[in-house]
């Protein structure tokens, strides 16, 4: 087997396109192989908005400064301590340098939103959201000389011994090999493989939505661990979220995430309340919602809200339920009319003292000798009209994935393999052992893209 080129990065969003435009950079003839048709380009990158960005100074459309240390502290409190420390710390650390490296390489920044996404110290969001990070970048490669393939489906890749042999794919009805001198695997996790969510999650699975690309079903991921590939994380866990009820099976994308969970309760299909609404910042604690409506009946939850809390949130794709009595909610949205009223009932007469109340920051306004107690933004939910929300769980990526090194080297038990490298969503759950920090997972995808794009360049040359 030859090749004419140098180095073949597998996937087609963030991880994939750092890991590419780095190895351009050093020399190496790169391809890139997208499963997605190039309208569908980018995988889950698409969808994001924005970057947390470590910073010790006012760096770009980032204010004040966002230390190394407080930064992992905001890590270990989501992920309950479940992270690989000296991983996590190269993320973080590297991420200063990382933001005029995506302006030097196309990407635009705007300053932050407001609201439950008021982020201005921590996370940098994109001009144009993630799909024009993903065309800058893609516009970039081109001018590198990175050739890519669309609608590419890697199906094996050939470890022998210590390294990488053999990429096999399908192209334009065609089943092709090649034997790259270098392998860099940035293709994702398998959320949108139904049946191998369910053999984690069981029968529930059936009922989640995935927010992002349906073209992350795993295949190469799976490949690589039949053959021994070390592997890293639970298949139970992943980066979800609640989002709306109605959104589409695949692909909906972050435009259905519901951020008005702060300023709401929130019940299951008999009306009760099962969780701390106003735990901490919404960007703290999104991402723990959608296991929480996993966990409930039909996998499925309903926000309700008064009048007073509606322009609160960033706004929803879909306009909310309305209805000028709760019973008459409770109606639309097929839950318990009795046991709802008596639920809100319950939960106003919790509430306090709301003259602090403060919708972007702790602001301590909380219920009194309520079980699930709800510790901020509690106000009593009175002023008609009602609005309200359908929840599911709305799977971004899984955790399961492949075991790096911090040169984003994979390994099997026999050692280091020589050829292969892994960035972004395939290898997070080393960082992400269980929940979320909104805007890391673009950061583990740029940061150890690069990494794992400039290693594959040496060992090209």
């Amino acid at each position: 087997m030859t090749s004419e080129y140098d180095i073949a990065v597998i996937g087609g969003g963030n991880a994939a396109l750092c890991a590419a435009m780095t190895a351009a950079e050093r020399g190496a003839k790169v391809v890139v192989l997208e499963t997605a048709p190039k309208t569908y380009r980018g995988g889950n990158s698409r969808h994001t908005r924005n970057f947390r960005c470590m910073h010790s100074t006012p760096l770009g459309p980032l204010v004040e400064a966002y230390g190394e240390d407080e930064y992992f502290e905001d890590l270990l409190k989501v992920t309950g301590g479940k992270t690989d420390e000296r991983l996590a710390r190269i993320a973080i650390r590297t991420s200063e340098e990382c933001l005029p490296w995506m302006e030097a390489h196309g990407v635009r920044f705007q300053p932050s939103l407001s609201g439950t996404l008021s982020l201005a110290r921590t996370n940098a969001f994109f001009m144009g959201g993630g799909k024009s990070l993903v065309n800058a970048y893609y516009r970039t490669a081109g001018k590198l000389g990175v050739d890519v393939l669309y609608e590419a489906n890697v199906t094996h890749l050939q470890l022998e011994g210590d390294r990488i042999s053999r990429v096999d794919y399908t192209h334009e009805g065609q089943h092709r090999s090649f034997a790259p001198r270098a392998v860099i695997v940035a293709s994702g996790g398998f959320q949108a493989n139904t049946d191998w969510l369910t053999r984690a999650w069981g029968p529930p699975a059936q009922n989640f939505l995935i927010r992002g690309t349906p073209y992350n079903r795993g295949v190469v991921l799976a490949d690589l661990l039949d053959q021994g590939v070390r592997s890293v994380g639970d298949p139970t866990q992943c980066h979800a979220v609640a989002i709306d009820g109605r959104a589409p099976k695949f692909d909906g994308g972050i435009v259905t995430r519901l951020d008005c969970v702060p300023f709401s309760i929130v019940v299951n299909k008999n009306a009760e309340r099962f969780h701390d609404e106003g735990e901490d910042v919404w960007p703290k604690r999104y991402a723990i919602w959608g296991r929480l409506i996993a966990n409930q009946l039909d996998q499925i939850g309903y926000v309700v809200i008064d009048a007073k809390s509606l322009d609160l949130f960033m706004p929803s794709v879909f306009p909310p339920v309305k209805a000028d009595t709760l019973e008459e909610l409770a109606d639309k949205m097929g839950l318990p009319p009795e046991k709802l009223l008596e639920t809100v009932t319950a939960f106003n007469a919790a509430c306090g003292d709301t003259s602090t109340f403060h919708p972007t920051e702790l602001d301590g306004v909380t219920t009194s000798g309520l079980t699930p107690p709800k510790s901020n933004w509690a106000r009593p939910i009175t002023e008609a009209p009602f609005y309200g929300y359908s929840l599911r769980t709305g799977v971004t990526f899984t955790y399961l994935g492949l075991k790096v090194d911090e040169k984003a080297r994979c390994s099997t038990e026999n050692g280091p393999i020589r050829n292969l490298w892994a960035a972004g969503e395939t290898m997070a759950g080393s960082i992400l052992g269980q929940g979320y920090l909104a805007g890391f997972g673009m950061t583990i995808g740029t940061v150890f893209g690069r990494i794992a794009g400039q290693e594959a360049a040496n060992h090209a040359n």
